[in-house]
């Protein structure tokens, strides 16, 4: 049954939720917010939606990069290199990015008649980003269902998964992760010293994956 709307962004974790998923996902919605990275991603999402047949719209929030502060957004410092942890990666959170990108597919789905939104947040993201948290999934789905006539529920599957985890369910649904960005440089390659870039080398090789995308070091 297609009950359910995806956030896709184009990386590792939305695409395998993208794959996983697939026979509830009516529609796919990628965010142009103005990231370093954001049309390296949404390439990728948009030859996924196509190769399954599944919907996908890009909406532009392009007041994100243009009043708040982050190192992830056009014009923002630049991206920390080093491990993916809290410290190293702050200067990288959006703020709320993950509850205005949630409202607006929330409204889309009672637009549509769907009953569900789905995230690919996993437990990684818990100590950098305060909106991909149980507490913030949890409040936020009780929110969601209280503001609308359908009841919309927010689901996170990968809430307390690894990104290894969800690397290692990739594997078992034959996703090509070459086709996936991660690097929040947003270049023609990987950069391979970023957080997300040394988060992704080290999911993969956890998961028994050839890492066959290509990096600059």
């Amino acid at each position: 049954m297609k009950d359910s709307i995806l956030i896709l962004s184009g990386g590792m974790d939305s695409t395998t939720l993208l794959y996983d998923y697939q026979e509830r996902i009516a529609l796919a919605i990628s965010f142009d917010y103005g990231s370093k990275h954001n049309d390296r991603e949404i390439a990728f999402a948009r030859e996924h939606c196509q190769k399954l047949g599944i919907e996908h719209l890009i909406i532009p929030l392009q007041f994100m990069a243009q009043y708040f502060e982050s190192s992830l957004l056009q014009g923002g410092e630049d991206i920390p290199e080093g491990s993916y942890d809290d410290e190293n990666m702050k200067s990288t959170v959006v703020p709320f990015r993950n509850g205005i990108m949630l409202s607006v597919a929330v409204g889309m789905a009672e637009s549509r008649g769907l009953k569900v939104v789905m995230m690919a947040n996993h437990g990684g993201d818990h100590a950098i980003y305060p909106d991909c948290r149980p507490e913030f999934v949890e409040a936020f789905d009780r929110a969601a269902q209280a503001g609308t006539y359908e009841g919309v529920r927010l689901v996170s599957p990968y809430t307390n998964w690894t990104k290894a985890d969800i690397a290692r369910r990739g594997k078992e649904l034959g996703i090509d992760y070459s086709r996936t960005w991660s690097c929040y440089k947003g270049g023609d390659r990987h950069c391979g010293r970023c957080g997300t870039c040394v988060e992704r080398r080290e999911a993969l090789a956890l998961a028994g994956i050839t890492d066959t995308t290509e990096y600059d070091a």
